[in-house]
């Protein structure tokens, strides 16, 4: 059986070949109803709400894929395979495309991720350092900390400076909170080699994986929430201050911990698949972020709401 498409091809190539035909001859001779030739496709109305209840998601998340939009449409109820999704998401143009990256050789380290991987929670963590700037060109650095098992993004500070003894306050707070992990992940910085994080380290009992000079593949859990935050939300934003950027950061963690399917956790959230493994240290994020201290006073919450709410 022929297709409408092809039918109407079919005319248009007999209307191009011999000039002066009218579409109701080309139509009488190919034994074709001209209807055909004005027909258009009607979107389904379950694809319209579909679409349009996506739109505001995908405006807010312009670099999640298809399948990361289905897991999101599962979690809120719609019953919808892989397939349609990516159908509709080229249709609308939501696709954004992305360079291929040649992958890197293994190594031969032994503190990589592939010969010292995590089998289950809390035995590895993972931090290493992001840097951007606010719109002045004064400099800001963060410091992610992760679970390497269930995807948690522990901990993401925010200054325009974070020297050893920051990086272990920090560590200190997630130690008494979640408990001390079995290793911790870096590479050779100066920030990671410092006597004061090394006696830190050594005192609570954590020994470290230190991956080879120049091979940030060796620490690919880190570097990749690092792609992500770094697409998903610092090429996104234009921060004027410290106190800007906390507030961002505060909730891009938990939306990456409690909302954002991980396609490594089988589009499973960080928290929710943390929840599911249990034992030990297994308490959800929202209590550790409540238990934390206060960053900012409350004058300094609401002026950081309202340069965010004007777009400033």
């Amino acid at each position: 059986m022929v297709s409408p498409a092809r039918r109407r091809e079919a005319v248009k190539h007999v209307q191009g070949g011999l000039k002066g035909v009218s579409q109701r001859r080309a139509c009488k001779v190919l034994t074709q109803a001209r209807s055909t030739q004005r027909y258009r496709a009607k979107d389904p109305d379950r694809d319209r709400a579909m679409v349009s209840e996506r739109r505001g998601p995908v405006r807010r998340h312009p670099r999640y894929g298809y399948r990361r939009v289905w897991a999101l449409l599962r979690q809120d109820g719609w019953t919808v395979n892989r397939k349609r999704v990516h159908r509709l998401w080229r249709r609308e143009g939501f696709k954004v495309p992305t360079k291929q990256r040649k992958k890197r050789r293994l190594g031969t380290s032994a503190n990589g991720i592939v010969r010292h991987r995590a089998e289950h929670k809390d035995p590895v963590w993972c931090y290493d350092f992001v840097k951007d700037q606010t719109t002045n060109g004064r400099p800001l650095k963060f410091l992610p900390i992760e679970d390497e098992y269930t995807r948690e993004c522990l901990a993401l500070e925010v200054a325009r400076s974070l020297k050893a003894n920051d990086v272990v306050e920090t560590l200190r707070y997630l130690f008494e909170v979640r408990g001390a992990p079995t290793y911790i992940r870096i590479d050779n910085g100066p920030e990671f080699i410092a006597e004061a994080i090394k006696t830190f380290l050594k005192e609570s009992g954590v020994a470290t994986l230190y991956i080879e000079p120049g091979s940030p593949w060796q620490n690919a859990y880190s570097e990749s929430f690092n792609s992500r935050f770094r697409d998903e939300m610092l090429d996104a934003e234009l921060f004027t201050s410290v106190l800007e950027a906390k507030v961002v950061c505060e909730a891009f963690q938990l939306e990456y911990n409690h909302r954002r399917p991980h396609s490594g956790l089988d589009y499973q959230t960080p928290a929710a698949f943390a929840t599911a493994c249990g034992g030990a240290g297994s308490a959800p994020f929202a209590t550790l972020t409540a238990l934390r201290p206060p960053l900012r006073t409350r004058e300094e919450m609401n002026q950081a709401l309202t340069l965010i709410a004007s777009g400033t």
